[in-house]
């Protein structure tokens, strides 16, 4: 059986793809990077795998929506959702190659964050789940915003010790507002330090927090499991030890499928799609990934893509469904159909996005589409000008930058792409971390580009200018407490509730709102001030009135006048003046930032001075240079670090500081205007 079926897969992927090369290929072409984030679903390796796979599914797969559950997995960052993913995973016989295994994207794995939402589904008991897993950083807000109005249903993960924090109530905020009945799972349990008392503790804050968000009867009434992801087990009631037989996620398993509905969609209407997910395949083009609202569809049939427009719907595409595909574990599969309720891929579009509508040709009525959350800072990319450009990337033109952002906008959502003046861009998103993914994604591509320092997006009401404010927590431990406050009173911070962390004797919470504006660049400072012992979480809160000038957050730099390779005769005699950036051997140019001045003022120094030689001999040992190591920037602390009249020079090897005006003639005539 298994031979005519793949000899009649391979002979449908050849025609397909014969089919679709000439526009895949043109359209590669002409933006070779549209997607950072996307894998060859068919290379052979991973045909073969999904052939497999189809085959043991077998050719038409059920679909019936009352077998069908769509949850997502919700919470704080660090809480425990992609372990908790691997175990559900292999509860249920998927195959892992590493532990975090949603974690497809290679940032992903080197910092252990999620970056994008993923889908999987998984088999138990004659029922099919699909579950999404978010990120937990408030940057990445606006992957958890696309797809919670996927599912029906919402595992809230908390860390039993820490309790709610502030991206908890972000997220849960979200899954209310679609009137989904979340599970709450308290994770972490096999910790020495949490306790049934704890639990309890925890608890009764999750319920204060679910009562606060306005939560219905309904939602309150929400059922408690407790879970170690690390060890593998969920339990209905507390415990440390599992029994051997209940070791575990079966408990987890059961209850999603009791307490989470089965999607109300009807079979009968025609076929429609919101689009929630889009990935660029090298051999099928575009693949659109989202939930079939109703209606059932089959490989072959015609569809288009549709939206709505201030002047009525607009038409964007008509095509056929190339290929149907569907996450099975970590592998792909091929499926002839799909029914109402399920969370699917397919090919065979190539101009709709995220947002629009998938229907039958019959169809012009666009679903609602995605509300998202407005941005809260932007950075302006543009062509890197400065002495040393061109030397390490291969996309240096303003054009190919603007494709690229371009490309980005289309597959993300929160981040929004506005022309600038002289082949400049302005890129509006929610936080540092995610710009700075972006800019590093770049990096990694072989893109050059000068960005600007991070600026706050101001609103106006009734005259009055409003910014945007965050909800901050943080635990230190006690010696900390007096630095910490007393930089955060420099930002405009107001702290709303202070007291002992329970369960752990000498730490220190501290509950703070704070200017978006006064945030960036802390993080670094902050692990400096606590020795890195603290933790901070942060979340955007609301739009409050301006809070006034920022009091003195930063000292003043050490720039360059001199072009060439710096010294270390040089850089012994500016190490009294600051902290530097640099070390002997690199490049330095007219306007370039190589260290922190004591001062607050900036200073004019001279690194490429090199030691004036003579043939008098000397009646001395030439004195021996010991340097102290440099400050080297990574990306994220250069985003947070510079000034409004500095940018970043950033290159796929260096990442270098410098002032937006490299003459120094320039720079005193603009710093004599008045500042923004």
């Amino acid at each position: 059986m298994a031979g005519p079926l793949l000899r009649s897969l391979c002979s449908a992927a050849k025609k397909s793809i014969s089919s679709s090369s000439s526009s895949s290929s043109s359209y590669q072409r002409l933006n070779p990077y549209f997607c950072p984030r996307a894998t060859p679903f068919f290379s052979p390796r991973a045909f073969s795998t999904a052939a497999a796979a189809s085959a043991a599914a077998g050719s038409s797969p059920s679909v019936d929506p009352s077998r069908l559950r769509n949850v997502a997995v919700i919470a704080h960052v660090d809480h425990g959702k992609t372990t908790l993913m691997d175990r559900l995973l292999r509860q249920c016989g998927a195959d892992l190659p590493h532990e975090r295994a949603m974690d497809s994207i290679s940032l992903e794995r080197e910092r252990g964050i999620t970056i994008a939402s993923k889908v999987t589904s998984i088999a138990w008991k004659d029922n099919e789940l699909n579950m999404v897993d978010t990120p937990g950083h408030a940057d990445f807000g606006g992957e958890v915003e696309r797809v919670v109005g996927m599912v029906e249903g919402a595992v809230l993960l908390v860390d039993a010790g820490e309790g709610p924090l502030a991206q908890t109530k972000f997220v849960l905020a979200k899954a209310l507002k679609y009137g989904l009945r979340p599970i709450l799972l308290l994770n972490k349990v096999d910790r020495p330090s949490v306790s049934e008392e704890r639990c309890d503790e925890v608890e009764s804050l999750v319920f204060d927090l679910f009562a606060s968000l306005g939560a219905t009867e309904e939602q309150l009434d929400f059922p408690v499991l407790y879970a170690s992801a690390k060890e593998g087990w969920a339990s209905a009631s507390f415990t440390k030890d599992p029994l051997a037989g209940a070791s575990d996620m079966s408990q987890l398993l059961d209850t999603i499928v009791g307490h989470v509905p089965p999607p109300n969609a009807s079979l009968d209407a025609p076929f429609q799609m919101m689009v929630s997910m889009m990935e660029r395949d090298f051999y099928l083009g575009r693949i659109l990934t989202g939930r079939v609202s109703s209606g059932i569809v089959r490989a072959g049939d015609k569809i288009h893509g549709i939206r709505s427009t201030e002047s009525g719907v607009q038409k964007i595409e008509e095509g056929k469904v190339l290929k149907l595909m569907k996450k099975k574990g970590t592998s792909m599969a091929l499926i002839d159909t799909a029914g109402a309720g399920d969370i699917i891929s397919m090919a065979g579009l190539a101009s709709p996005s995220i947002g629009h509508t998938v229907a039958n040709t019959e169809v012009m009525t666009p679903l609602p589409t995605i509300e998202l959350d407005p941005p809260t800072i932007s950075m302006t990319f543009g062509v890197n000008d400065s002495p040393l450009a061109g030397r390490d990337g291969t996309h240096l033109t303003g054009g190919r930058i603007g494709d690229r952002l371009m490309a980005e906008a289309e597959t993300n959502l929160a981040i929004n792409v506005l022309p600038g003046l002289s082949e400049s861009f302005e890129v509006q998103g929610r936080g540092e971390l995610q710009l700075g993914i972006l800019i590093e994604n770049m990096r990694r591509e072989g893109f050059e580009l000068s960005v600007s320092p991070p600026k706050v997006m101001y609103k106006t009401e009734n005259g009055q200018k409003l910014e945007p404010l965050e909800e901050v927590t943080i635990e230190v431990n006690e010696e900390h407490v007096g630095l910490v406050m007393e930089a955060l009173t420099h930002r405009r911070a107001e702290i709303i509730d202070m007291g002992p962390v329970p369960g752990d004797l000498g730490r220190t919470r501290l509950s703070l709102t704070c200017p978006s504006r006064g945030l960036v660049g802390y993080r670094s400072v902050f692990s400096s001030d606590t020795r890195g012992t603290g933790f901070m979480h942060r979340a955007f809160l609301t739009y409050a009135k301006h809070r006034g000038p920022l009091g003195n957050v930063r000292k003043g730099v050490l720039v360059s006048m001199g072009y060439g390779t710096i010294t270390a005769h040089a850089l012994m005699s500016l190490e009294a003046r600051g902290t530097l950036f640099v070390s002997p051997g690199m490049e330095a140019y007219d306007g370039m930032i190589i260290g922190e001045h004591s001062r607050d003022s900036d200073l004019d120094v001279n690194p490429v001075r090199t030691k004036e030689l003579s043939n008098m001999r000397s009646a001395c040992k030439d004195e021996n240079v010991k340097l102290s190591p440099p400050r080297l920037m990574t990306l994220e602390e250069a985003i947070g670090y510079v000034a409004s009249d500095e940018l970043i020079e950033v290159t796929p090897k260096v990442i270098r500081l410098r002032k937006k005006y490299l003459d120094v003639n320039k720079r005193k005539s603009m710093s004599k205007r008045p500042k923004e």
